[in-house]
């Protein structure tokens, strides 16, 4: 295996064993992927699904990373790395709008019409 991917895998491992959201992200992205499967979507529709998908993921592992990075220079209080801190947590939040956004609209018609709606 090639070395930075044995880092990468890594620290994907460390960001689900250690951060409550990366494993509500994952059980988001099961779910998502399930789905997905069952209805059967078209392929424009994964590469969106996946791509947004995608997307939440870089933003939980920078929030991470951003997080680990600031609580090593200092963890007394300081103006800058709080807002540091909510920056990267606010990316993480534009994401997981935007990707609940893109689930919406791909996978609540076909649900919808698969429940009688």
């Amino acid at each position: 295996m090639n070395i930075g991917l044995g880092h990468a895998l890594r620290g994907l491992a460390f960001l689900i064993k250690t951060q409550r959201n990366a494993r509500l992200h994952l059980m988001t992205t099961v779910l998502v992927i399930t789905l997905g499967l069952c209805l059967q979507i078209e392929r424009s529709e994964w590469a969106l699904i996946l791509l947004a998908t995608a997307l939440v993921w870089c933003a939980e592992t920078f929030n991470t990373a951003v997080e680990r990075l600031a609580d090593r220079v200092t963890m007394e209080r300081d103006p800058l790395i709080k807002q540091a801190k909510d920056l990267a947590a606010g990316a993480v939040v534009c994401a997981c709008v935007g990707a609940s956004s893109v689930g919406i609209i791909i996978l609540g018609p076909a649900l919808w019409s698969r429940l009688g709606g």
